[in-house]
């Protein structure tokens, strides 16, 4: 009977190994839109705003192209006494990078026009092709 027990128990673990996603992968393809707003002497940015109006707003015009967004708020650099690089990291998941330059592209007055209701800070963009997620199996 503890065979048995261990054997589905590996059986299960094993299974959770095989749910990574490989986003190369033929119609698994999401790519990663980081919206970074570098720290420095004199920059401001309200996080309140940022969370309840602002993403939420650009998440509207990209619609069902959007998996999911997340917000980061910079607590601190490598060590907790290093200044943080970034006061904030805004992220879109998307299906298609195409479709998202599009939809910015359309809205590009609106979004520009409401930084100024949060930040000062010119934020960097970066698109990455996400390539793989994997989870901690440890317990």
């Amino acid at each position: 009977m503890k065979y048995i027990l261990f054997f589905a128990l590996s059986s299960l673990l094993g299974c959770k190994t095989s749910q990574l996603i490989h986003s190369s992968s033929p119609g698994n393809e999401l790519f990663k839109v980081a919206i970074l707003y570098p720290n420095g002497e004199g920059k401001t940015f309200n996080m309140d705003y940022y969370e309840r109006k602002h993403m939420p707003m650009v998440a509207g015009y990209l619609g069902k192209n959007l998996k999911f967004y997340e917000i980061d708020r910079g607590i601190s650099g490598r060590t907790s006494t290093d200044k943080v690089p970034y006061l904030a990291v805004g992220y879109f998941y998307v299906k298609d990078v195409a479709e998202y330059n599009k939809a910015i592209g359309q809205n590009r007055e609106i979004i520009i026009s409401d930084f100024k209701n949060y930040t000062n800070v010119q934020p960097v963009i970066q698109i990455s092709e996400v390539r793989h997620i994997g989870f901690n199996n440890a317990k």
